[in-house]
């Protein structure tokens, strides 16, 4: 490293961010752009700590401290290409990612970690400023051809890789525009769409053809791809949303969370509500079922539309401040986050279980709920047996619901069960190491084998597919 006692003299320094009563005024990314200096200084924070446990942390296997190092010597275009190395898409995980790599630094055992994050981000946005970044298509194609099914960043970084080892890559998206969630359902100011936009620009350029509007398996045939292509990569995602089967729940005002979000983005580009009813929770008393990320999205996008207060329940009880003692480094760190759309106005409360739903001419105006209480972790197991708290029901006025309690596998219907592929036991995709279904020929990546998980997982995913596919069409053949 360039300054082996970096870490002890220099503190730790994030983005700034802009006020939270001037960044509920838009929708667009918030975080203020950190001067040169400040960012070498971060970098020069890396420990040389022997055994990078960071990278064990990072799914991808992020080569970290050398890039880290490459900022603090001012090394730019070395450090760009050091995280191209394992990371198709830097630009999306430098911001979405929750940045396990922090978790595991060894660093932040007892001070804060280094900036991974920010530095990640910086590189590639410093790299498209300085157009380092340009269209590189493959010297020699296979003319081995693939379909990669799903745009989202599994998808993306499968067809990625493919395109990157001369195959003629075709990616089919059932919506309007490709990229997923990454388009259609994480929010613009936490992933402006321009960014997102412009790598699939270059991924054009370099070979890579999209298809949108169409849902394989219902507007066209999984046979039909089968027979067109060389290899069929599933990367459909897992967006059965996990739903709450009780009372009320079809009543007006009670919606999907991924409902909400993805019409929020559509209106963001200009896209008409047609046939659908905008739901908007300008004015309203909100409320969100589910303590995740996706929640966390409900929270800030139902401000920047005007809700008049907002609720965020989750049913499990609250994490700890500080790492419990069965959660050591480098694990995960367990611990309760406030993410910058919590810090925008939301009331949070944990061990809440809604009971119901009640209202009036159809229309949602009340939820019905109790508390829980846990007991004792099941010793074979792990899981804290919950109960209801006698006496503990309270009700609540409220306008409007959104469900945001995960996901629990991917849509049977349409591509997968005419295809009849395998399923595991938790009903995703069933897949061998190389990524290969019990069909031959067909591989998945994502969430669609994975389960719910982060976008640094897909494309982790999606790279192994890859790699499986190029495997399987370059094999010789006696």
């Amino acid at each position: 490293m360039g300054d082996v006692t970096g870490f002890m003299k220099y503190d730790r320094k994030d983005f700034e961010k802009q006020p939270v009563e001037a960044r509920l005024k838009h929708w667009d990314e918030f975080n203020k752009d950190i001067p040169e200096e400040t960012l070498k200084i971060q970098g020069a924070r890396c420990m040389d700590c022997g055994i990078p446990f960071c990278q064990q942390g990072c799914p991808i296997g992020n080569i970290i401290p050398d890039w880290n190092d490459f900022v603090f010597r001012g090394l730019w275009e070395a450090a760009l290409k050091r995280l191209w190395k394992t990371n198709n898409f830097p630009e999306f995980t430098g911001r979405v990612c929750p940045a396990p790599c922090e978790s595991a630094c060894v660093l932040g055992i007892n001070d804060p970690a280094v900036t991974i994050k920010n530095i990640e981000v910086s590189i590639i946005e410093k790299a498209y400023k300085e157009g380092w970044v340009k269209p590189m298509p493959p010297k020699v194609r296979t003319w081995k051809t693939v379909a990669v099914i799903g745009s989202g960043p599994a998808g993306l970084a499968c067809a990625d890789q493919l395109n990157k080892f001369g195959h003629t890559v075709t990616v089919y998206e059932k919506d309007e525009v490709p990229g997923g969630l990454l388009s259609l359902g994480i929010p613009d100011f936490k992933l402006e769409k321009t960014v997102v936009e412009r790598r699939l620009k270059y991924m054009e350029k370099e070979g890579v053809k999209f298809k949108t509007k169409v849902n394989v398996g219902v507007d066209v045939s999984v046979k039909e791809l089968q027979n067109k292509f060389d290899c069929l990569v599933l990367c459909g995602g897992a967006q059965q949303s996990r739903d709450l089967p009780i009372e009320g729940r079809n009543l007006q005002g009670v919606y999907f969370a991924m409902e909400f979000l993805a019409q929020q983005n559509r209106v963001n580009r200009g896209k008409k509500v047609d046939g659908k009813e905008r739901i908007s929770a300008e004015g309203k008393r909100v409320v969100v079922l589910g303590g995740g990320d996706t929640g966390s999205d409900c929270v800030g996008t139902s401000n920047r539309q005007g809700a008049k207060a907002v609720k965020q329940f989750e049913l499990l009880p609250r994490p700890p401040k500080e790492r419990a003692a069965d959660n050591p480094w480098p694990q995960w760190a367990l611990i309760e986050r406030t993410s910058t759309s919590h810090e925008e106005g939301v009331t949070r409360d944990y061990c809440v279980m809604t009971k119901k739903f009640s209202g009036k001419n159809g229309k949602l105006k009340k939820l019905h709920a109790a508390r829980l209480e846990f007991g004792d972790p099941d010793p074979e197991t792990g899981r804290r047996p919950m109960s209801e708290l006698p006496g503990s029901e309270f009700e609540m006025d409220v306008d409007l619901v959104f469900l945001a309690m995960g996901f629990i596998g991917p849509v049977k219907s349409g591509m997968i069960e005419e295809l009849g592929v395998d399923l595991d036991a938790r009903g995703n995709v069933k897949a061998d190491q190389s990524k290969m279904t019990s069909i031959p020929g067909v591989f998945t990546a994502g969430d669609m084998t994975r389960g719910q998980s982060l976008v640094v997982w897909a494309i982790h995913e999606g790279r192994t597919a890859a790699e499986g596919v190029h495997q399987y069409l370059m094999a010789p053949t006696s």
